[in-house]
């Protein structure tokens, strides 16, 4: 690094804006850092981090998680998910509680040891969540590429992969939301490359910068933001150039677009949007939970009161919640932001009510 962290902080403050700027930090993993290590605090008020949909558990649509449900209940089925998805609430239940009430669901460390247990027992049908961006999306191309090259019989995923840079263009342009720049996502970026964020900086003239996850990170990329900002360069910025280059990994993602293409998909909180989500391509459409096991599923009905829509979109902070801390604790959560360990509204429980 160039500064050290006293250095940044001096530099942020003594070039700060003249008006306030909203910067947008996507990834949860970021929000959960900033927190973590009290950044917010160090920043001088013209400066406002807000936290993004970059949350793969948060942005799953209550529909997918009542069709996930649905199917446990349902079908003998073993299901095999990431541990965070297992206590995120549906309309009317969680993963976590069909399993108390004895259904077959299984947490898991790689998507692999779900086509494992596919493999030794083929007289079970096995659904896998495949959920997150396009980080987690070249595994489940391969498992599935895997699973394909042997015929395995009775593996399906359920899918819920989501893509990010059209997500963050609709926010641009949703007039209720105010993002000036972006805090771009590491682990996104290190599969897709800068790329694909082009467009934020040529046609929205934002400034944007992919960034690491250590606190040092964060305020170098904080700094380079601000003087893109002040000098009304806007441009995509690799902070995190030990890990993310411009064409990312491209092999990565061929195996994403082997297996899939774009579709419309639903984001919790957000809504339907357009060629935000990674649908099955026809040849691997025999793999699809959904579709090979159909569910009569409830009207979606998000819990009264809570904002995590409104979180996820940065239109509020967790703490203009009036359930968080509250009705809404990590131990009871009642909407996802507070289930998950990138989840805003953890993030602000964790490590912001004091401060």
């Amino acid at each position: 690094m160039h500064k050290k962290i006293e250095e940044l902080k001096d530099s942020i403050i003594k070039n700060k804006p003249q008006k306030g700027i909203n910067i947008m930090e996507v990834c949860g993993t970021h929000t959960m850092a900033i927190s973590r290590s009290g950044l917010r605090q160090l920043l001088p008020q013209e400066i406002n981090l807000i936290s993004g949909p970059g949350c793969p558990v948060c942005v799953t649509a209550s529909h997918d998680i009542d069709h996930i449900i649905g199917i446990i209940r349902e079908y003998p089925a073993t299901l095999f998910t990431f541990g965070d998805m297992i206590r995120v609430p549906g309309t009317v239940s969680s993963l976590q509680d069909e399993r108390s009430r004895g259904k077959d669901v299984r947490v898991c460390y790689s998507p692999m040891d779900s086509l494992e247990f596919a493999r030794k027992n083929p007289e079970k049908k096995v659904v896998f969540v495949a959920i997150g961006f396009e980080t987690t999306a070249p595994l489940t191309a391969v498992l599935l590429r895997q699973a394909a090259q042997e015929d395995i019989k009775n593996f399906y995923i359920f899918n819920t992969h989501k893509l990010v840079p059209p997500a963050l263009e609709i926010l641009l342009l949703d007039k209720e939301i105010k993002v000036d720049a972006f805090l771009c996502p590491g682990h996104v970026s290190a599969i897709i490359g800068s790329k694909p964020y082009d467009f934020i900086a040529n046609k929205y003239r934002a400034p944007c910068v992919i960034s690491g996850f250590e606190p040092i990170d964060i305020l170098q990329s904080l700094d380079m933001i601000i003087d893109q900002y002040n000098t009304d360069n806007p441009k995509v910025e690799i902070q995190y150039d030990r890990v993310v280059k411009p064409d990312g990994n491209p092999a990565a993602v061929e195996a994403i677009y082997e297996v899939f293409e774009p579709v419309d998909s639903d984001w919790r909180g957000v809504g339907m949007l357009p060629l935000t989500g990674l649908g099955l391509k026809s040849q691997y459409s025999k793999f699809n939970a959904a579709k090979a096991f159909p569910v009569d599923i409830p009207q979606p009905k998000e819990p009264p009161g809570c904002k995590c829509g409104d979180v996820l979109k940065g239109i509020l902070k967790p703490f203009d919640c009036k359930l968080f801390a509250a009705a809404c604790t990590p131990e009871k959560p009642i909407g996802p932001c507070m289930v998950s360990s990138e989840g805003s509204c953890a993030a602000y429980y964790k490590y912001e009510r004091k401060a």
